[in-house]
């Protein structure tokens, strides 16, 4: 769906800058976006390479089974549906673990997995889990320690001080994380006694 908004509003942009005269502006302006685009991408590449280099070390080292260590007891409270041992569990504590250290990207495909997993604990079904809508809703809200990408997008566009961002971006992902999850629980007791009574 997202992709026919985009389509409907580049047809719309050229469309209208047709009738207006200006389509040497909007070819300008697609071929100036196309450059800073590669550029971002090679400034961001760098950077995720450094850190996930980091995330390796802190694996190979045993510091990232410490740090899994210490939130499982948050997480095993956070989603009782889930077994302890389950794998789902696994992958929901390595993808909070790479949004914590602010890698989105490579949080991605640990949560795709962890939303297969939880599937399969909800019988396959299409309709989303009690522990599905609080993944999401915490994924979503990605509490994160240090703002690679961010600090990265800064560095790029030659900020003074790109890590200035850090206190900001813990401030504002914790508000969002406590936001998320008081909302999550109060619809989940809202539906809880909805059905019992």
């Amino acid at each position: 769906m997202v992709h026919y908004i985009w389509m409907f509003l580049l047809g719309a942009g050229i469309i209208t800058a047709m009738f207006n005269g200006r389509m040497e502006e909007v070819s300008e302006a697609l071929f100036k976006g196309a450059e800073d685009a590669v550029t971002l991408c090679f400034g961001l590449v760098s950077v995720m390479v450094f850190w996930l280099g980091i995330m390796n070390v802190a694996r190979n080292s045993g510091l990232l089974d410490q740090f899994t260590t210490w939130l499982r007891p948050a997480v095993v409270r956070l989603f009782p549906d889930i077994p302890p041992d389950h794998p789902a569990m696994g992958y929901i504590l390595s993808n909070m673990t790479a949004n914590l250290m602010g890698l989105g990207n490579a949080a991605t495909p640990m949560g795709i997995k962890a939303v297969k997993e939880m599937k399969k604990l909800n019988d396959d079904r299409d309709e989303a889990s009690r522990s599905m809508i609080t993944f999401m809703a915490l994924n979503t809200a990605g509490l994160t320690l240090i703002p690679t990408t961010v600090i990265a997008v800064r560095m790029n566009y030659g900020s003074s001080e790109p890590a200035e961002i850090v206190g900001a971006a813990i401030l504002a992902t914790g508000c969002s994380t406590a936001c998320a999850l008081v909302i999550d629980r109060f619809f989940h007791l809202r539906r809880t006694r909805k059905g019992k009574g």
